[in-house]
């Protein structure tokens, strides 16, 4: 969590979701080991150059979209031209 805290990318669950989640059968503390209550928000980052920095980044909240295989094939060509 420390990296997506770093990259921006981690959010904190509320209790009411907290409960949802648990009545469903996902314990957020026991699957994670750990009790800060945070998810990562799915992500790409290619980071390039002398500099490292970010060169292309790809942040979606809902899960259930990812980034294409296509997209990312073309963000690394277009970084190692």
């Amino acid at each position: 969590m420390a990296a997506a805290r770093g990259f921006g990318v981690a959010y904190k669950l509320d209790e009411a979701t907290l409960v949802k989640l648990k009545a469903s059968g996902m314990d957020v503390e026991e699957a994670s080991g750990q009790q800060h209550h945070m998810l990562p928000v799915p992500a790409v980052f290619l980071i390039g150059g002398t500099k490292c920095l970010i060169e292309f980044e790809y942040v979606n909240p809902d899960y259930r979209v990812r980034l294409s295989s296509d997209l990312l094939l073309a963000a690394v060509r277009s970084l190692f031209k």
